[in-house]
């Protein structure tokens, strides 16, 4: 794969109209010749250059070039980048002359961050931190990714997996080496050692998953009875007509969901179905549909007309916020406290109530999604690896043969190395020979 010199579009016109063609490969340097007829360019300095279709010497842009040499580039090949003028004509004439180049192909999709990869230029938690940098929605979101990509969550598991690997090295050696001088307390202090790590990370998994729903979206569910008010509320928390609203008891019928940003965090809220009773079987598969959504929230809001305040029960385990909706129509008729002790009174007609309910939620999403400055799981795959690490240092920590709780030691490394995408047993017998300088 990367004996092949690669092109694709790495940045689309924005608002000033530029476009980034990047090209990377052993062949590199040639096509930025063969365009620009001209010798390289400074390296990583941008030069203005005309470019040329080889094969008809049309004239394809005016551009600004940089040229990046291995190892110094993104992908640890030679790089060459082209600035362009947004437009489909130019992006496409330049496009096809590349392809037209011997030796030149169009990349494939996440080729040039697997190139990157492949050079060690990123491990695989940074590549995932450039991929959730990509589609950052929120500002939460953005600085999450831009600690994983600058390699927290990687200077984490790798200090974790150097310390299993000292465990490891010093258990080889009291196997291998049981003539040699060793301390009398070496297992004893591997043990001691073993047990710190797996304390930590057994904190680091016991996280609430903030660094996932960070990722995805806090999940919050609306639902009620019917005619509550659930579809105006999610319009007006959207800002946009975003689920139709009639007098009609069941209009909604399936699970209707908004992305917002809160106060910087994303939040995915979902209109549902009015919870009843009811013959009809679309409508049946709409509440049933509204009362899984609910069950899988980080939060539901439950609303309740208080003009008419049916009985509505929460869904699952999941917080319930209570919201008193209606307030306006209520206080037409009654005098006493508008609301119960535990819920928050709104009209979502005249907006009374809503700011602070609104405040409310900032509150709610902003304290369970606060990451503060150690590094967060974000990823399943990264949860599974370390659970696993965990149970082989249980393993270890109970086992009563040396040779047994070596191999438990190694399992718990692999799998830390797993995350990372590298996992190499060279760096063992460095430890094992730096440590102990056997075989003098």
């Amino acid at each position: 794969m990367t004996g092949q010199t690669i092109f694709a579009l790495a940045s689309a016109p924005g608002r000033a109209g530029i476009a980034v063609l990047r090209v990377s490969g052993p062949d590199a340097g040639m096509a930025l010749q063969q365009l620009t007829g001209r010798v390289l360019p400074e390296a990583r300095q941008a030069s203005r250059r005309r470019l040329v279709d080889p094969a008809t010497q049309e004239v394809l842009d005016e551009a600004l070039v940089l040229w990046f040499p291995a190892p110094h580039s993104f992908t640890g090949e030679d790089v060459a980048e082209l600035h362009l003028h947004g437009s489909r004509a130019v992006i496409d004439g330049v496009s096809g002359a590349l392809a037209d180049l011997p030796g030149v192909r169009l990349a494939e999709p996440g080729e040039f961050t697997r190139r990157a990869f492949l050079a060690g230029k990123l491990d695989l938690t940074e590549v995932e931190g450039l991929a959730d940098l990509i589609d950052a929605e929120t500002s939460a979101q953005r600085r999450l990714a831009l600690r994983q990509m600058d390699g927290a969550l990687s200077g984490l598991y790798e200090g974790w997996r150097q310390r299993l690997m000292g465990c490891l090295a010093h258990m080889e050696a009291a196997i291998d080496f049981p003539d040699e001088e060793l301390p009398d307390d070496l297992i004893s202090g591997v043990a001691a050692k073993t047990q710190s790590l797996r304390a930590e990370m057994a904190a680091h998994l016991a996280d609430g998953r903030r660094g996932e729903i960070l990722r995805d979206g806090f999940r919050i569910a609306i639902i009620g009875a019917p005619n509550a008010g659930k579809s105006s509320l999610l319009n007006w928390l959207a800002r946009r007509e975003a689920a139709i609203v009639s007098e009609t008891a069941g209009t909604t019928r399936d699970v209707i969901e908004v992305h917002l940003d809160l106060g910087g965090y994303p939040v995915v809220l979902a209109d549902t179905a009015g919870l009843r009773d009811t013959t009809d079987s679309i409508e049946a598969e709409g509440i049933r549909r509204a009362r899984r959504w609910a069950e899988a929230a980080d939060l539901q809001l439950l609303v309740i007309d208080s003009t008419r305040p049916e009985p509505a029960e929460a869904e699952g385990s999941a917080r319930v916020l209570r919201v008193w909706n209606k307030v306006d129509l209520y206080m037409q008729g009654h005098t006493e406290k508008t609301a119960p002790m535990n819920a928050i009174p709104v009209s979502v007609g005249t907006g009374q109530g809503l700011p602070e309910l609104l405040a409310t939620l900032s509150d709610i999403v902003g304290k369970a999604l606060s990451i503060g400055v150690a590094p967060v799981l974000t990823r399943e795959r990264h949860r599974r690896a370390i659970e696993e690490s965990v149970s082989a240092l249980d393993r270890f920590l109970d086992a009563g043969m040396v040779d047994l709780a070596a191999e438990d030691l190694r399992v718990a490394m692999r799998a830390l190395g797993r995350i990372k995408g590298r996992v190499d047993v060279e760096d063992l017998l460095d430890v094992i020979f730096r440590d102990f300088c056997l075989g003098k």
